[in-house]
């Protein structure tokens, strides 16, 4: 045991802190689980280090949010014992009817004390990393935004009679300004703009995205032999993994990407549920992508698309949603795989082993 630990050990104090923008609650639990303390502290790393360097080395309990990266860091270099909760975790709290700060910070404390195992404490990720995917997500909003400022533009000029034509969102301010009614033109202008701009601060994005993935994270180029999944997927995939080791299972990666159905067994009822949706929201919805196109008749012919086909044949639209998330949930596992094997990607290995048809090379 570590002298920390030790040390903690022998203080047997648990605080639970409700961190807000603002302020964050804490309360303080001895010995014997009795409320020694409740304040509140403001969110800033200077007020943190001047309350809690003076503390003796205790057990500190907080949920994940904006504010716990930084928050758990200063507070494992003052020699406190963190903990971060799982605030999905934490269905206790958020359906307490007598919900506030005050009694958030009381039961963080309390089941922290009881067994930390309850909170599914997380791991936060590097500085680093964290950078990293700051860049993925930045790309993400701007292209949001571009394509909301499209669909008001195609929007705008249908009530005028005019209807903008069919395009990429690249080629979307060429193509459609020759099609703009002149009576918005002073509307419309400000807005092709911020497109035109948004359209190149994507496209320099992108090429930062491609130079990260050559230069620090050259695995990537195992993962996009896969057709159909790019860097910015691979990358998003590694960067939210970070240890493909982390998993006993290939097939575990799915359940932490939030893509395995949903449980509610009880007796001989066993429920089709939607999916968990647990994990980076982010990553699950490129990876969905990723599985439409390889479903579409743009997408080569491989295993993967072969038995998505299959799931797709049973039954109407319902059931070729549920194929595009088993596609997707695959194709992690595919992605995990080659990353930990470094193997060459076959797209049709077991179609060659089973002996059934394979198309004929152009």
């Amino acid at each position: 045991m570590s002298d920390i630990t030790t040390t903690i050990a022998r203080s047997k104090l648990t605080v639970g802190l409700d961190m807000g923008d603002r302020f964050t609650q804490v309360c303080v639990l001895d010995e014997d689980g009795e409320v020694m303390e409740e304040g509140r502290v403001t969110t800033t790393p200077r007020a943190f280090q001047q309350r809690f360097a003076a503390m003796p080395p205790a057990r500190l309990v907080l949920e994940a949010g904006t504010h716990s990266l930084w928050a758990s860091r200063l507070l494992g270099e003052l020699g406190h014992e963190v903990i971060v909760a799982n605030p999905r975790r934490l269905r206790f709290i958020y359906g307490n009817d007598s919900k506030n700060d005050r009694a958030d910070a009381n039961y963080l404390a309390r089941v922290g004390k009881l067994d930390p195992g309850l909170l599914h404490p997380v791991v936060h990720r590097s500085e680093e990393v964290m950078a990293h995917r700051a860049l993925l997500r930045s790309r993400d909003i701007l292209v949001h935004s571009r394509a909301r400022l499209i669909i008001h533009a195609r929007s705008l000029v249908k009530p005028f009679g005019f209807k903008l034509p069919h395009c990429s969102t690249t080629a979307f301010v060429k193509k459609a300004q020759e099609h703009i009614p002149e009576i918005l033109a002073p509307a419309l202008g400000p807005v092709f703009g911020i497109i035109s701009a948004l359209t190149n601060q994507i496209r320099e994005l992108d090429q930062k995205i491609e130079a990260l993935a050559r230069e620090s994270y050259r695995e990537t180029a195992l993962l996009t032999q896969v057709q159909g999944v790019g860097t910015l997927t691979t990358l998003a995939f590694m960067l939210t993994i970070e240890d493909p080791s982390r998993f006993p299972r290939a097939r575990a990666v799915g359940s932490y990407l939030g893509l395995r159905p949903r449980q509610d067994e009880s007796g001989t009822l066993k429920p089709q549920l939607h999916i968990t949706k647990a994990g980076d929201k982010f990553l699950r919805h490129l990876l969905v992508e990723c599985a439409q196109y390889m479903l579409s008749s743009r997408g080569e012919d491989s295993d993967l698309k072969r038995w998505g086909l299959k799931l797709a044949e049973r039954g109407g639209k319902a059931a070729k949603k549920r194929a595009v998330v088993a596609v997707a949930r695959k194709l992690s596992v595919l992605l995990l795989r080659l990353w930990v094997t470094g193997e060459v990607y076959e797209p049709l290995r077991n179609a060659k082993r089973r002996g059934e048809k394979l198309p004929t090379p152009s």
